[in-house]
Formats: C-alpha cells, sequence, structure tokens
C-alpha cells in the first residue's frame, strides 16, 4: 500500500528541518575554528620547524626554528615564549640560542646534570649581548621577531636543543605535544607536530646540500580575541571642511572604573602627583596596560586627518598616540585600508608597502616607522605619538570627499583591528543636504514651539 501524500509531505519536512539544523550546527562549528583567519592575510602564520640534525648516544640534536609568515603582526618585548609536552621522558641536556625558565627536579643524575628535567618544558631567547658562544644564528634578539613584510630577515628566530631519553632513530623518536606559543601573552592556536620531508641546507659556497636526519613543522595562526577580550586601539577623524572632529567611540576599549574595561578598568591622570611611582612601582615589573584617562580608555589612537585639497591631489595626515603608560612599541606598524591606495603618490616619514592579498585589488596598506628615526613609539607623554602625511593623486572616475569616502574603511595598529567610529558619524561636506537639515530644523522647530508656548499663556 502505498503512503499518502500528506504522510509523505511530513516526513519530507522533517527532513528538510533536521538538514536545516544539522547546517547550522557544521557552519557555527565552522566558524569557530577559523575564527583566527584574517582576510587581509589569510597566509599568515607562524611556522616553528624541528629540524633533528644529529643523532646522539640517548637522543639527538637539533635546531628550531621559528618563521613569522605573517605579513604585519610581529612579535615585540618581552618576545616569544615556547612550551611543549614531551611524548616520553626525555630531558634537555644543552641548549644554544635559548634557554627553559626551570630546570626541574633532576636529582636522579649524578655528575652531568641536564638543563631542563620538566616533562612541560618552557623555552625562552636569549638576550641581545649574549657571549658568541651561547649563540647560533637569529637567535638572541630577547624573543622579538618582525614581521615578514616590514623585515624578512628579522622575520626569524632559532635555537639548538641536545634531547637525551628520547629515541635515536627515526622510528623510535616520538614528536612532542601540546606545543603552545606566547607572544609576549595568549593569542596563538598550535596545532600538532607533522613529520614532513626533511629540510635541505645549502653550504656556504653553495656547492653542496646536506639534509636533516628528520624534520617536523608546527603552524601556529593568531586570533585577537584569544589574545584579549577588549580591543587595543580607536580611530578618530577629521577634516579641513568641517570643524567636526569625530573622536574615539566612548568606552571604545573599555570605560573608567569597570571591571570590563581595559585590564581593571583603572586609568591614570596626566596631572596626577607623583605620577612616575604610579607608573612603575619600585622592583616590580608590569606589562598590564596602565593607560591616559580618556572616553575610550585604548592604548593606542590613530587619527586620521583629511588636511588639504589640490587641484589634482589630496592630502592626509596620520597621528599615533600611545596612551599606554607601561609600553614603548617598537617595530609598530599600521595596516589601513582605503580605496584611493591605488593612487598613493608620497608618504612622508613612513615606510609604505601595498599589500594585496586578492590579486587586482589595491586598496591596503602598511605603514611604518623609518628605523632610527620613528620606527619606536614612546609610552604615553609629550614624545607618546609619530605623525606622517600621506599625497593622494586624485581619480576623476572614483575621488570624492562626499559620504566619508576620503576616510580609511578599516585599520589595524600592530596586527589588531581598531574601533572604528560609526560611519554617520563622519565629518561630511557642508553642502550635504542630509545633514544640515537636522542642525538647522531643530533650532528653528524648538523656537517656534516657544513662541507658540508663549503667546498661549500671554
Amino acid at each position: 500500500m502505498e503512503p499518502s501524500s500528506s504522510l509523505v509531505t511530513v516526513s519530507v519536512t522533517k527532513i528538510t528541518t533536521f538538514t536545516i539544523s544539522l547546517l547550522f550546527l557544521i557552519s557555527c562549528s565552522t566558524f569557530t575554528s577559523t575564527e583566527a583567519y584574517d582576510a587581509l592575510d589569510p597566509n599568515g602564520n607562524i611556522t616553528i620547524k624541528w629540524d633533528v640534525i644529529q643523532w646522539t648516544a640517548d637522543g639527538y640534536v637539533a635546531v628550531v626554528t621559528m618563521y613569522n609568515f605573517q605579513q604585519y603582526r610581529h612579535i615585540q618585548s618581552p618576545g616569544w615564549t615556547l612550551g611543549w609536552t614531551w611524548a616520553k621522558k626525555e630531558v634537555i641536556w644543552s641548549m644554544m640560542g635559548a634557554q627553559t625558565t626551570e630546570q626541574g627536579d633532576c636529582s636522579k643524575f649524578k655528575g652531568n646534570v641536564p638543563h631542563c628535567c620538566k616533562k612541560n618544558p618552557t623555552v625562552v631567547d636569549l638576550l641581545p649581548g649574549t657571549p658568541y658562544n651561547q649563540q647560533i644564528a637569529n637567535c638572541c634578539k630577547g624573543g622579538v621577531i618582525s614581521s615578514w613584510a616590514q623585515d624578512p630577515a628579522g622575520a626569524v628566530s632559532s635555537f639548538q636543543v641536545s634531547v637525551g631519553a628520547a629515541g635515536t632513530t627515526n622510528k623510535t623518536v616520538r614528536v612532542p605535544k601540546n606545543i603552545t606559543l606566547k607572544a609576549p601573552g595568549p593569542g596563538y592556536t598550535c596545532g600538532p607536530a607533522k613529520i614532513v620531508k626533511p629540510t635541505a641546507f645549502m653550504s656556504a659556497d653553495k656547492r653542496r646540500v646536506t639534509q636533516a636526519l628528520m624534520t617536523w613543522n608546527i603552524t601556529c595562526t593568531y586570533s585577537q580575541f584569544l589574545a584579549q577580550k577588549t580591543p587595543t586601539c580607536c580611530v578618530s577623524l577629521s577634516s579641513f571642511y568641517n570643524d567636526t572632529i569625530v573622536s574615539c567611540p566612548t568606552c571604545a576599549c573599555g570605560c573608567q572604573n569597570s571591571t570590563a574595561g581595559t585590564g581593571s578598568g583603572t586609568c591614570v591622570h596626566p596631572d596626577t602627583p607623583h605620577l612616575a611611582s604610579v607608573i612603575s612601582p619600585p622592583g616590580k615589573s608590569d606589562n598590564t596596560p596602565l593607560v591616559q584617562c580618556t572616553s575610550h580608555m585604548c592604548p593606542i589612537r590613530v587619527h586620521w586627518h583629511v588636511k588639504l585639497n589640490y587641484k589634482e591631489y589630496w592630502r592626509v595626515k596620520v597621528t599615533v598616540t600611545n596612551f599606554n603608560y607601561r609600553m614603548n612599541y617598537s617595530l609598530w606598524n599600521m595596516v589601513v585600508q582605503h580605496p584611493n591606495f591605488d593612487n598613493l603618490t608620497k608618504i612622508f616619514s613612513f615606510q609604505y608597502k601595498s599589500l594585496t592579498p586578492y590579486e587586482g585589488l589595491n586598496d591596503t596598506a602598511m605603514l611604518w616607522g623609518v628605523k632610527f628615526y620613528n620606527d619606536f613609539l614612546s609610552q604615553a607623554g609629550p614624545l607618546g605619538n609619530v605623525q606622517s602625511e600621506l599625497l593622494f593623486r586624485k581619480d576623476e572616475s572614483t575621488f570624492t570627499f562626499d559620504k566619508g569616502w576620503a576616510f580609511p574603511r578599516r585599520i589595524y595598529f600592530n596586527g589588531d583591528n581598531c574601533v572604528m567610529p560609526p560611519p554617520d558619524a563622519y565629518p561630511w561636506l557642508p553642502n550635504d543636504s542630509s545633514r544640515p537639515v537636522t542642525s538647522l530644523l531643530l533650532p528653528v522647530m524648538t523656537l517656534f514651539l516657544s513662541m507658540a508656548f508663549l503667546f498661549a499663556h500671554v
């Protein structure tokens, strides 16, 4: 007996509902796993390469190298911290170019004591000025790694480690687990170590190629949400054709005297007596932001000012201000999205590189300071700002000052997305009809109602 059409309809409806629910769950799980994706740097990551270069009596010697393939996100002072969990009962006999923060319990060893006996060691880079007999190439920079676009030569960090109580062949060695990378705080999520094709090394005279005995890779990706729960920068706007200065949104990075704000929500007024003692308590080092009291409570503010209008060009002034009393930003950089960057003519006192993650689209630029001139952004105070000007050529087919076109769509500072003002708050041209109607109509209506009220009571 064939089922009735009503039963078929009910069955199809149930199946459809189930399918939609399933797709919704899949999309949610997909969103969670890809929250670190950056549309402006789709291939950006930190790749850790572990090359076994020599077998020893009870283990191996390896060179561990971190490559920062992120275009504009770097690791700043106090530098990276790398950790993992050994798969067996390995120990670290010695290290060059780095050190573990703790030795652990090595009491079972007599005579020659290992560098570290912990099951889950934590490794940090050595500081500049380390004796040469403790260095290897690309080490000893205090954990600071430049971004790939800003300085490819400085985007690498390496150290050498001698591991004992481990396997002595490709069959018996076990890769470490639970790799963690802090740079210097949380933000990076590292995948499992994967054994790959051994790395090939070219000799100094480029006449001989050798290869690692074994190689495995670890890939780490960044998420701003994991790094900090609140934003770290905001954007303000102004222009020559409008007296309005659009400030950073109120409470953009936190609110004063609120636990939801920056750090504890506390801030410091610049005219506070004994300011120095508040900023740096004696004998205490604290990297928690201590910001100057503002309405936005952001450590960094980027101000975009449309400065001048010429016949064939227009000029912008960009100012980056540091409101953080506890942080000097070295190797800082800024990424700006604006449709006129394909017509950038000249930039003054900043370095510039076009970022084109998608072919045929040139609307994103990376800006950073000139070395030994303004690549160091001092902490809050009179010197806590850097600035430059950009000159754009006008394209008659696209150029306009109307409806906020002259302002950026998005700005990143040191890889973190800055809070932008709402689009309807942008300074508009004075002759725009949509805004003056409101500003003129309100006083007229108020005057009219006041007069009507007055005459009604005469």
